[in-house]
């Protein structure tokens, strides 16, 4: 731990590696000599154009990307590709399919809903968006233009832990919250996005692997923005307009990193060992934490817990006394309440430990 940091839990943005760190703060002034650092450099340099180039065959790579899919780079991080899917999906069938599990597979539903029909092919709100039904549940259409979920809810804590299967609709994945912390299933899905600033960066931009069928512009709406259109971005090498250069970099330097740590099975790893320790703590705490969530449901990256039946007074200085071991950022989304731990990449076992041993402490002094 360099001195003066914290272990910081936030749901992102969220904590990165030191090791990339320090490599962008030796890069910062003058980028490998060339005079200038890549936060001031064109996009169109052959420096910046050459680190663009890394970054696109690491995600290839490290992920298995089919070569004939087309990888994206675009801003507005994964909001914006809410309205990209159906703009670029729907076609002529106008209808999609829409497993809601979470608040942001609610998002992506509600927005095709401006552009088509978004189907609710299931949605747990009912019960708080603590489960995923099993497929037999699910009300799929086999004349959908694609089915959507959302692989890891930030807030409420669920994840996928298998690809769904449906049949021959194209399938699409938000994976912004647990993407690069395990292997995936790329050549499964027609369309997966994910804002990078959880597991792979800082924010301000996503990545889209998208299946050729869906990158050439047949199935294009008229009315899509040109800056939505993932024919523009992909024919353009993800630089129609200046992308988001410094954003861009960085990624490319935490790919480097993961390359080197030995891929995504390096942060599955971690992120099971992380999660096993937390979820350890809360089930081994005799009622006096609780996570919601169904277990065979349960999110590796983002975990939420009640302390004391939801006791907000205590929940409020559990917070506060958490500081004092350079515990951040724990407290739950807004509309939630409670607290929440998110567990990227980039925060260390050590701090996951570190979390567990206060937990412990502050049960046995303030348990009735």
């Amino acid at each position: 731990m360099a001195e003066g940091r914290v272990y910081n839990f936030s749901a992102g943005p969220s904590a990165m590696p030191l090791e990339v760190l320090e490599e962008v703060q030796r890069e910062m002034v003058n980028y490998k000599g060339c005079g200038m650092s890549v936060m001031e450099m064109s996009h169109r340099s052959k420096e910046f154009m050459a680190i663009a180039a890394e970054a696109e065959k690491n995600l290839r790579d490290i992920f298995g990307v089919p070569s004939d899919y087309k990888v994206l780079m675009m801003q507005g991080g994964a909001t914006l590709q809410f309205s990209s899917i159906p703009l670029n999906m729907l076609g002529s069938k106008g209808k999609a399919d829409y497993l809601v599990t979470g608040q942001w597979g609610e998002k992506a539903h509600k927005e095709c809903n401006k552009y088509g029909t978004g189907q609710l092919a299931c949605n747990t709100k009912p019960t708080k968006f603590t489960t995923i039904p099993q497929k037999a549940e699910w009300k799929l259409d086999p004349e959908a233009a694609y089915v959507h979920y959302c692989a890891n809810e930030t807030v409420n804590g669920v994840e996928f832990s298998y690809t769904p299967d449906v049949g021959s609709v194209p399938l699409v994945a938000d994976m912004s919250s647990n993407f690069c912390s395990k292997p995936i299933e790329v050549s499964k899905h027609a369309f997966i996005y994910a804002g990078i600033q959880k597991n792979l960066g800082p924010a301000g931009m996503s990545v889209g692997f998208v299946r050729p069928d869906f990158a050439d512009g047949s199935k294009e709406m008229k009315i899509c923005p040109t800056y939505c259109s993932w024919k523009t971005t992909g024919d353009n090498g993800s630089m129609y307009n200046t992308p988001a250069c410094f954003t861009m970099y960085v990624m490319g330097e935490y790919l480097k990193y993961t390359k080197k740590l030995g891929g995504v099975a390096y942060w599955a790893e971690q992120s099971d060992k992380k999660s096993g320790l937390l979820y350890g703590a809360i089930d081994g705490s005799n009622g006096f934490y609780n996570c919601p969530v169904e277990k065979s449901a349960r999110s590796r990256m983002n975990v939420p817990f009640t302390i004391n039946g939801g006791d907000e007074a205590l929940e409020k200085k559990f917070l506060d006394e958490a500081k004092k071991h350079k515990l951040y950022t724990l407290a739950g989304h807004r509309s939630v309440g409670g607290c929440r731990a998110s567990l990227y990449n980039g925060l260390p076992l050590e701090g996951v430990a570190k979390l567990t041993d206060f937990m412990k402490s502050f049960m046995d002094e303030n348990r009735k």
